[in-house]
């Protein structure tokens, strides 16, 4: 199987145009989304609409969360706050019906698929995390493989029973063993924050077990304009660059 896991989409739908397209070139069997379809970005009403179109699984986001339940908002900076404002407004009641049903975690293909940290949280980031505290995770998660995302930042992180190791991930294939543990950050496909403008999302090869990583161009400046015409912080639209 070739399943494709993206993440971060931020209401950007020209990034996440081209990373269907490229889906579709790539024998893909199955998608999974990590959450964050929303926030930043300026259409979340198109991401839903394409998440559900394309009938993709989507765990919850902490922006969807900010959206559900609004004392999650405190938690973020004020010019995500402000995005996040915004985005509610611009979203339809069917769509925020639709992110009140998405569950914090999925588990497929015994692997556990969740978008900031595992057990199930869609708020702690991975740079958070100490060192016992990763090893203490990969001691009591009963899967192999753990996707996440929340970061926008690419990271493999293993653990062969004894010593956890990290690593950035790059634009290429990397072979997995299969007697160790991963927790692997998949960058964002609509906001990445790597040094790199380009969408990412990652494709996990079962048969030959390896994780390739894709970087796809798109129209940013496209983008940046319906930021601005949104009335969104301008920062999220510099940012892209």
């Amino acid at each position: 199987m070739r399943m494709a896991v993206i993440s971060d989409i931020h209401a950007n739908p020209e990034a996440f145009k081209q990373v269907l397209i490229d889906i579709g070139k790539s024998n893909i069997d199955n998608t999974i989304c990590l959450g964050d379809n929303i926030g930043y970005g300026p259409e979340p009403e198109q991401i839903v609409a394409m998440i559900n179109d394309h009938n993709i699984p989507t765990v919850m986001g902490n922006h969807e969360l900010a959206v559900i339940d609004r004392k999650y908002l405190s938690l973020f900076n004020p010019l995500a706050r402000k995005s996040l404002l915004k985005t509610i407004e611009l979203l339809s009641e069917e769509s925020i019906n639709f992110i009140s049903g998405l569950e914090p975690f999925l588990v497929r293909y015994e692997c556990r698929f969740v978008h900031g940290f595992p057990p199930d949280s869609a708020s702690i980031y991975l740079f958070q995390v100490s060192e016992d505290e990763l090893l203490l995770t990969f001691k009591q998660m009963k899967e192999r493989i753990c996707f996440l995302g929340h970061t926008h930042r690419l990271e493999i992180i293993d653990f062969n029973g004894q010593i956890v190791t990290r690593a950035p991930l790059t634009k290429s294939i990397t072979s997995l063993d299969r007697n160790r543990q991963y927790i692997i950050n998949i960058g964002s496909v609509g906001q990445p924050r790597d040094g790199n403008n380009c969408a990412k999302y990652v494709v996990w090869d079962t048969l030959n077990d390896n994780i390739e990583v894709k970087f796809i161009p798109y129209d940013i400046v496209s983008v940046i304009d319906k930021i601005i015409a949104a009335g969104l912080p301008i920062e999220h639209a510099v940012r892209l660059l």
